[in-house]
């Protein structure tokens, strides 16, 4: 399984998330000649690691970096909550009292970070951003293991976790938050979905969740069949029966994806479970182009930041090219829901992703505060599509409080709200997801898909001026 990413400078980026496919051909035959050689939905769940992809700077710094300290230092924009509160239009809700008031934002991760909520405080102080009214820890699916500061794994999952607290709470800063950790170990072989499915069905049944934010996926060709992924839904139905909205991050690495090792890439186009789940938004990528009011200088774009050398230099410490860019492309798991059946002449007979982008650009990133052990307490960036994920979560809390009551599955909303052309939906029309990378001692391209008026398999229907879209998304849900 995957996650989204963080930034790393010269440090190897923590690997994504794969489990037992075998080289095929895209679509349902490359799903079809993985399950003739598995034995069961079990042992294909064995082999779906959950492991995060999120990439974060290696050099932390004692307070948070400007853009313009960014932009001379890196070669490349970061940016603060201000920022991103403004780029999405978001002072004027607050101004009216709409902060996620009386909302429930519920973030799933494994292991989570044994100093979020210290971490927390310390960008709240920072960025003048109010505390939480609450702000709950729990461990639903098991206890946790001792905190081990040199595995990876555990440390990757905490700057996940960092990413995802701070920044679903710089948008919706009046929203209640709950942190469901889970409790993966890599190390003896694992897997993390069914845990987590264990404790998303928890917060569903016992907390008032308006919104969970999910930060991972798979590759669906890493499924042995279309069962092993019905076997899992379980939380998906919950929440649809519930009326909680589901969100899942699709991928940072465009239109390919990773095998089992989580360093090999698949040569042809694929896409991820559970952002390709029908009863699940999909959240892309784009790229913003701020000043440091955080007002435009320029359209947003889909992120791909896969050809800039500055930028690779940034997070992989190399010249690229690297795929680094929001993922998106046809389910071969998944049928068109009928939703989609306004862009059946983008997405064909299957399901298309993403749904809605927001930001996620390594040339673009995020100040983040954390001091788990295993990481120099400072501040550091953080980017991709787990930071676009919280963001919309922040969103949909806005919209929730706006309706008085939890939103439910969005997506009808969102392709009616783009067919019918409201304002609140913004056009992403530059850009696209095709990636380059070299592998086995050769330069590979995974052509991908382009931005466009309407929907696209880059950006899905685009991105959001809050002001206009919360109010338009709580009309349709009330």
């Amino acid at each position: 399984m995957r996650h989204a990413k963080s930034i790393v400078l010269a440090a190897a980026a923590c690997a994504v998330v794969a489990g037992g496919a075998a080289a095929g051909s895209a679509g349902s035959a490359g799903l079809a000649a993985v399950a003739a050689s598995s034995p069961g939905a079990g042992s294909a769940l064995a082999s779906v690691i959950v492991q995060p992809q999120v990439r974060h700077l290696a050099d932390t710094r004692s307070g948070p970096t400007s853009t313009a300290q960014c932009e001379k230092s890196f070669g490349v924009a970061c940016y603060e909550p201000a920022q991103l509160q403004r780029a999405y239009d978001l002072p004027a809700l607050y101004a009216r009292g709409i902060n996620g008031k009386g909302t429930t934002i519920v973030i799933v991760d494994s292991f989570g970070s044994p100093t979020i909520k210290h971490d927390l405080a310390v960008f709240d102080r920072t960025f003048r951003l109010p505390a939480p009214p609450s702000f709950t820890v729990i461990t639903p699916a098991g206890k946790l293991p001792p905190w081990n500061p040199n595995n990876p794994d555990m440390t990757g999952w905490a700057g996940e976790t960092t990413l995802d607290v701070e920044w679903a709470h710089t948008i919706a800063p009046g929203a209640n938050i709950v942190l469901a950790e889970t409790p993966v170990s890599e190390t003896e072989g694992v897997h993390g979905f069914p845990q987590i499915v264990t404790a998303e069905n928890f917060v569903i049944k016992h907390y008032h969740a308006d919104v969970i934010s999910q930060s991972f996926s798979a590759t669906e060709e890493t499924f042995s069949s279309r069962a092993s992924v019905t076997a899992l839904r379980g939380a998906e139905f919950a929440a649809q029966k519930a009326h909680v909205t589901m969100l899942a991050a699709s991928g940072d690495s465009g239109a390919a994806d990773v095998r089992q090792n989580g360093s090999a890439y698949y040569l042809f186009p694929v896409t991820s479970w559970s952002d390709s789940d029908p009863l699940v938004t999909g959240i892309g990528g784009t790229q913003l182009h701020l000043n440091a009011g955080g007002n435009r200088t320029a359209p947003d774009n889909v992120w791909n930041d896969t050809y800039s050398k500055a930028t690779n230099e940034f997070v992989f410490g190399d010249a690229g090219p690297n795929p680094d860019a929001g993922g998106g492309g046809k389910s071969v798991l998944f049928g068109r829901p009928s939703y989609q059946n306004g862009v059946r002449n983008i997405v064909g007979n299957a399901r298309g992703v993403p749904d809605i982008s927001m930001s996620a650009a390594c040339n673009g990133a995020v100040d983040t505060y954390a001091s788990y052990p295993g990481t120099a307490p400072g501040w550091s960036q953080t980017c991709g599509t787990s930071e676009a994920t919280p963001l919309f979560a922040g969103i949909v809390a806005l919209a929730a409080q706006t309706a008085g009551h939890p939103l439910g599955p969005i997506n009808p909303a969102l392709y009616q709200l783009s067919l019918r052309g409201d304002r609140g939906i913004v056009p992403v029309t530059s850009g696209n997801n095709t990636v380059t990378f070299s592998q086995g001692g050769h330069e590979h391209t995974v052509h991908g898909f382009g931005a466009r008026a309407g929907y696209s398999l880059a950006a899905g229907v685009g991105t959001v001026d809050a002001r206009l879209f919360v109010p338009e998304l709580a009309s349709l849900a009330r």
